[in-house]
């Protein structure tokens, strides 16, 4: 215990003074054998000193401590027995309360009760009542409803009802040190009350249990006071009393037994409504012990009233026995109560309160009867008290809502719970946010800015928000912008404080209102001021892109997302387009806030659109103008599609209907762009067991497909004004071909049988166009259709009938099967081993061997300026496998030969067969016979296709020969590869010498480089003792760079062979 507590002061010497005069006018008895009605004639020194006490004390709550010190002081005095004098030199050093216990006479409890009604504390009183030990708080409230009982006066019985009535308000809370003080020294001395204070010990009530099994305090205390009114209750004359009397009953009786339900709390406008009527019958009532009192008293108090805590419920005996009473006060009282509540005067407090527990005693009381199996006095009891509440409420409950509290208390009434933090206040939060009466006066913005705190709700925000709109909307006066402004800012600093989880819940809110514009067309602060925020939020951000600014960029940019949802998201995607490498960042920005996955309806409610797709289309889609932009835009939309740590906020569907489906039409400048984007969302893996597919018309998706393939067969004689995908697309059509019919299942088809009339009206389509393309759909045809293809196909391959059918085709006549064939090979790897498989040449025939070697030739030349480049890869392949099997014959001259190299060429012998067949494929190509078959945009195709194989020839020559600087025995692998090099520069040049166009250099020159680099390294490697005459033999043949027409070519290679020391003549002028 702090000694302080008990220390002696001025205080308690002023106290001491008032004692010792009342000491002396109570001669010749002493103070603690004061009785009751002597109190008038002694008590006035003690409440003079009380008095000048708080005169002296410089602030109400120094005032309000004193009074509790001194209800303390006189408590414990009594409580506690002088010490022996034996015990007075140890009582100095050991009893902190001994020093101000002996300045106080010794007094009793009448001297302690008059004391505390004097100060109009029963409060207090309850508070320190409440902290003494079971037996002895029972104890002294047994003293003081004997002493209430006894000689009652009106003011005793105002005293007694007001300690019932905190008795049953009190919560538990935090101590008040003196009071913790008290209740630390009582259960220190461990005291029994002093029975030597003119008062006989207090009779056991009838039914009151032994000491060995006390109840639970609250409820003996609250026993306790039900017998205290059976005591006095024939000494309540007024009407008032009666009304505190009955309420403080009928109260107990509902909350602190078994007929209160489990209910849930008052709605909260409900409760605003009744603190607001109590206070409002306080102003109006001058007999009110608050009628004086400000307005956070009053609704503290009201409060208080309003939230009782049921600390302990009543046995069933003890609460049948509490109805009875009531129900015979009722019948004692009831005339009269009728009279006081229909009287002209109108409610008070107290009858007020009967009538409002009464309300709830009476349904309380119906639920009981409905779920109890009762006896019969016990129903009898029931049944009585039912009726004789109905009787009373039935004149008088309408006077419970007829009264008219008017806007201004009901929202001061608000304000204050708020300001004070009282109970349910988060809750009035809601309803200040709201209330449309309340909003924008002096107050209400005064209350806003100074409890901003209270309102970090994103609830409360969008409610002050949705409040801030309709006011901006309504009012447009220069006072009411004022306002709007300091409004707007103290709401977004509301917003700002959220977390981040927080703050998407706001926007999702802002958004399902206000759409995209957010709050930018509603508030004219927004208006002025965003676009210079914007500006300098992302300068900021821009400047300073790292993965630690990412939560201050994120914090930021959410300050712009509530304001105008829309246009940051557009600057976002701008941005991301156009600020090299800042997409990653921007696009980890934007997947922070998953509220922006919003669907819009406009005009057509029935096809909701997502906004972040809508803001990519109207600020980025048809305006990305260099591949960068492109490749920029297809990262950022993928890092949406598939955030690493976030939700997604744009769907594979949703992409795929804005920026696929529209522009899948060969003349659309965006269908590059389109389908890489297509390719990309077909790679999202679907969240849902059905496939997102389903919902973007996946048979006429492929059919746009087929058709866009179906125009590569005209690719080289389209329009030379009208648009048409590369080349290079036409591997990524086939890849997202191949991918759908992966995905496009039956399970996407509503049912059975709508998939295979799907498959037909497809198969119908597809009819039309090139006969390859329904190869192409074989896994998504499965066993519905067999592979239709040319009839000449089937005279060299033996192709299974069950699974292969024939079609008639104009442009397939005899001798076209081979061609057939190749087209075939190219669809797919799978397909293509199949035709390898089934071909039939007879290699013991050398005549069929002879036919079918120059068939392939043609037929390769005729294929090759139509194929992609994986499939010619895939062609590249049939030729390599037919060389090795010997069913194709290309005989290699020795046009480039000089002397029989005396070498081991047979592992390179099909390296060279290939190259010798690039040539003769381009002799027959740029022949006469075919000089006008190919457009000169035609040529560079051609040659990127051939250089490749070139590349992957030299790859594969060197795989075989090894490194350089590990040739074999005698430098044998050198000297192959240098031959071979040689070989393959020389059928280069001469293709080269034989293209009718310019503008194909560039290709031919990379390759040219490539193959002289190998010969370089191979070259100088051989240490062989014919070395130098070999490299004079080869210098014919690279000198031959000279008959290049190519003037580009030619000066490089020159360049070149220079380095080499192959070459010393100057190139001709």
């Amino acid at each position: 215990m702090d000694p302080g507590l008990w220390g002696v002061g001025e205080q308690t010497a002023v106290l001491q003074g008032g004692f010792l005069l009342a000491a002396r006018l109570a001669q010749p008895r002493p103070l603690r054998e004061l009785r009751k009605a002597e109190w008038a004639r002694v008590g006035p020194p003690v409440t003079d000193a009380l008095q000048e006490i708080g005169a002296r004390c410089p602030s109400p709550l120094q005032h309000s401590r004193w009074k509790r010190e001194a209800v303390a002081i006189v408590w414990a005095k009594v409580l506690l027995p002088e010490p022996p004098t034996a015990s007075l030199d140890q009582g100095w050093e050991e009893d902190d309360f001994f020093s101000v216990g002996r300045m106080i006479p010794e007094v009793n409890h009448t001297v302690l009760f008059e004391l505390v009604k004097a100060l109009g504390e029963p409060r207090l009183f309850v508070q320190l009542l409440l902290v003494l030990p079971q037996d002895v708080g029972r104890s002294e409230l047994e003293h003081l409803v004997e002493y209430i009982a006894s000689e009652t006066s009106p003011s005793d019985t105002r005293f007694f009802l007001d300690v019932w009535w905190e008795v049953m308000k009190h919560k538990e809370e935090q101590e008040d040190k003196t009071i913790s003080a008290f209740s630390t020294l009582i259960h220190q001395h461990g005291c029994e009350s002093s029975l030597d204070d003119g008062l006989q010990p207090p009779k056991r009530f009838k039914g009151d249990p032994g000491s060995l099994n006390d109840p639970p305090a609250a409820t003996s205390l609250l026993m306790v006071l039900v017998e205290g009114l059976k005591q006095t209750y024939r000494s309540i004359t007024q009407p008032r009393m009666r009304c505190y009397a009955l309420a403080n009953l009928v109260e107990l009786l509902s909350v602190f037994t078994e007929l209160e339900p489990e209910s849930s709390p008052l709605p909260v406008a409900e409760y605003l409504y009744k603190v607001s009527f109590v206070v409002s019958l306080w102003n109006s009532d001058t007999e009110s012990q608050f009628h004086h009192s400000g307005l956070d008293e009053k609704v503290k108090e009201a409060e208080r009233s309003m939230s009782l805590l049921s600390m302990a419920k009543l046995s069933c005996e003890e609460l049948f026995v509490g109805l009875a009473f009531l129900c015979s006060l009722l019948h004692a009282w009831g005339e009269e109560l009728q009279d006081t509540l229909n009287s002209s005067e109108g409610l008070c407090y107290e009858s007020y309160r009967l009538l409002d527990t009464l309300t709830t005693l009476g349904k309380n009381l119906v639920c009981f009867s409905e779920t109890r199996d009762l006896g019969e006095n016990e129903t009898h009891v029931m049944l009585e008290l039912t009726q004789l509440t109905k009787d009373l409420l039935k004149e008088n409950s309408a006077s419970l809502k007829s009264k008219d509290l008017g806007t201004s208390l009901v929202s001061s009434v608000a304000m204050t719970i708020i300001e004070q933090q009282l109970d349910r206040h988060m809750e009035m939060c809601s309803i200040f946010a709201s209330e449309k009466t309340w909003v924008f006066s002096k107050d209400w913005v005064d209350c806003l800015v100074k409890n901003k705190a209270l309102f970090q709700k994103p609830e409360l925000v969008l409610k002050l928000l949705e409040t801030l709109v309709n006011f901006a909307m309504s009012c447009q006066d220069k006072e009411a912008q004022e306002l709007q402004v300091q409004v707007t800012k103290a709401v977004v600093e509301c917003y700002t404080e959220l977390p981040l989880a927080d703050k998407n819940k706001v926007i999702s809110g802002v958004l399902a209102s206000w759409g995209g514009p957010g709050l930018f067309l509603k508030l004219q602060i927004v208006m002025e001021e965003f676009q210079e925020d914007l500006n300098v939020t992302f300068n900021q951000i821009t400047k300073s892109v790292s993965d630690e600014g990412l939560t201050r960029a994120v914090a930021s940019v959410a300050r712009l997302m509530l304001l105008y949802p829309e246009a940051t998201v557009k600057h976002i995607c701008n941005l991301a387009v156009i600020n090299l490498g800042a997409h990653h960042f921007l696009a980890q920005i934007l997947c922070s806030f998953p509220a922006l996955n919003f669907l819009e309806t406009h005009d057509d409610p029935g096809k909701p659109c997502s906004l972040v797709v809508r803001c990519l289309e109207e600020a980025v889609w048809g305006r990305l103008s260099t591949v960068r932009e492109e490749e920029q835009f297809l990262e950022f939309l993928a890092f949406l599609l598939q955030p690493s740590s976030a939700a997604p906020l744009v769907t594979p569907a949703e992409v795929t209907k804005a920026f696929v489906l529209p522009y899948l039409k060969s003349d659309s400048t965006q269908i590059e762009l389109s389908l890489q984007i297509l390719s990309k969302v077909l790679g999202v893996q679907s969240c849902s067991e059905e496939h997102w597919i389903k919902s973007c018309h996946p048979f006429p998706l492929l059919l746009s497909l087929c058709k866009l393939l179906d125009g590569y067969t005209k690719y080289w004689h389209q329009p030379k004004d009208q648009f048409f995908p590369s080349l290079e697309t036409k591997d990524l059509i086939l890849n997202i071909l191949c991918q759908l019919c992966e995905v496009v299942r039956p399970e996407t088809a509503p049912s059975p049988e709508l998939w295979v009339q799907s498959l037909a009206w497809l198969h119908r389509k597809v009819a039309s166009l090139d006969w390859t393309i329904g190869l192409r759909l074989k896994k998504l045809y499965g066993d519905h259709f067999k592979n239709e293809v040319p009839a000449t196909l089937f005279e060299i391959c033996m192709l299974p009938e069950d699974k292969w059918t024939s079609q008639p085709l104009p442009a397939y006549g005899p001798g076209s099967g081979l061609l057939a064939w190749m087209e075939c090979c190219c669809v797919s790897t799978a397909l293509r081993e199949t035709m390898l498989v089934l071909l039939t040449v007879n290699v013991d025939n050398p005549e069929e061997v002879n036919l079918f070697s120059k068939g392939f030739l043609v037929a390769l030349i005729q294929v090759l300026p139509w194929c992609s480049h994986s499939e010619w890869k895939r062609l590249m392949h049939v030729v390599e496998n037919l060389l090795r099997r010997e069913v194709l014959h290309v005989p290699y001259t020795l046009e480039y030969v000089q002397f029989m190299p005396l070498l081991n060429l047979r592992p390179f012998a099909c390296y060279l067969q290939f190259s010798v067949l690039f040539l003769r494929g381009f002799q027959l190509l740029c022949s006469s016979s075919c000089s006008t078959w190919l457009p000169a945009e035609a040529w560079l195709h051609v040659v990127q296709l051939y250089c490749s194989s070139l590349t992957d020839l030299l790859g594969s020559v060197k795989s075989v020969a090894g490194s350089p600087s590990h040739p074999g025995e005698d430098g044998a692998s050198t000297q192959e590869v240098s031959f071979i090099c040689i070989q393959m520069f020389c059928h280069l040049l001469h293709v080269a010498a034989m293209l009718p166009e310019k503008g194909c250099s560039e290709p031919l020159v990379v390759v040219a480089l490539e193959i002289l680099s190998q010969y370089e390294a191979f070259s100088s490697a051989d240490r062989s003792p014919s070395t130098t005459l070999r490299r004079a033999n080869e210098r014919h043949f690279l000198e031959s760079v000279t008959d290049v027409s190519d003037q580009a070519l030619r000066s490089t290679l020159l360049q070149k062979l220079g380095k080499l020391g192959a070459c010393s003549a100057e190139e001709p002028a």
